[in-house]
């Protein structure tokens, strides 16, 4: 092995790993028990480099590709990308993958007994990115969802050994909620990719034209709009919100954390009087310690 190899490899782990602290809600905080911080970064670790593939924000110089083995002539394919990804994955359970994120994952994958479901999901929503653009109805938008935040909550609640059938329901209303908040943080960045993630009819409804979601700032309908979506999001949570109260200790903590971070991503949204076209409102730290609290008391 040349001198540089390992070097790389441990840059691409680390370049992918670090976008952690940049999330609306703690990944792996530091008061979790120590081999739960292990196993969610490793989770954390493939969520993360399956949304890079599927929006082309691979680290330049194509080291992932090379990783999965994808010829240099494909290595900007994002489909044959999350092909060859999805390859890596499946060695996870049945062999040795390449790519260090995915031998990060294979002890996690063994200790807790995960299978490869949640992850193939979040696999296929990338695939969807490519070939989905725009979603005709707010159901089309949930059962993307089911897609591609729901696995994350699942897999939460698999490592940390507390799945149950309702407590699986309510994290996925949580994790929805959680997916439709971004969409709305990042409307003019989706849009630059050519993706809407706000419904087809309610853009009818709300008189929005594609148009209006590429000005500098929102017009009087699309804060409407964007008004009524995140209150969808808000419903969607309190639904969830009793996940929190089902657990106990430092599993309540980080849940609380979830919900508290789209709560207050909500109340960003709101604060900006619902304009996200500038750029992606962002909750303060004050706020987001003032969700949670509300949120441990179970008065969310």
């Amino acid at each position: 092995m040349t001198a540089t190899g390992p070097t790389r490899t441990d840059d691409t782990e680390r370049g992918t790993l670090d976008k952690a602290a940049h999330e609306n809600f703690p990944v792996a905080p530091f008061f979790l028990p120590r081999a739960w911080r292990t196993d969610l970064m490793a989770v954390y670790g493939f969520a993360r480099l399956v949304d890079d593939i599927g929006d082309g924000d691979l680290a330049p110089g194509g080291a992932d590709a090379r990783l999965l083995g994808v010829v240099p002539a494909e290595a900007d394919d994002r489909l044959v990308l999350l092909d060859a990804f999805e390859a890596d994955l499946r060695r996870v359970f049945d062999g040795t993958p390449r790519h260090p994120l995915l031998r990060r994952l294979q002890p996690t994958v063994r200790s807790r007994s995960l299978t490869p479901e949640p992850f193939l999901g979040l696999i296929a929503a990338n695939r969807q990115d490519q070939l989905v653009k725009r979603y005709e109805t707010y159901d089309d938008l949930l059962a993307y969802c089911e897609l591609s935040a729901n696995p994350v909550g699942r897999l939460v609640l698999a490592v940390t050994g507390t799945a149950t059938p309702e407590r699986i329901r309510r994290s996925d209303t949580v994790c929805t909620a959680l997916q439709i908040v971004e969409h709305l943080q990042d409307v003019a960045e989706d849009l630059g990719r050519d993706r809407i993630y706000l419904p087809a009819q309610d853009m009818k409804r709300f008189r929005v034209q594609e148009s209006d979601l590429a000005a500098p700032t929102a017009d009087a309908s699309v804060r409407a709009l964007i008004a009524y979506e995140a209150e969808r999001a808000r419903r969607l949570l309190n639904e969830g919100t009793p996940l929190v109260g089902s657990v106990h200790g430092r599993l309540k903590l980080l849940l609380a954390g979830f919900v508290a971070g789209g709560k207050a991503a909500i109340q960003a949204i709101a604060a900006a009087e619902y304009d996200v076209l500038p750029g992606p409102p962002k909750p303060g730290r004050i706020q987001l310690l003032r969700e949670a609290g509300t949120t441990l008391r179970g008065k969310g």
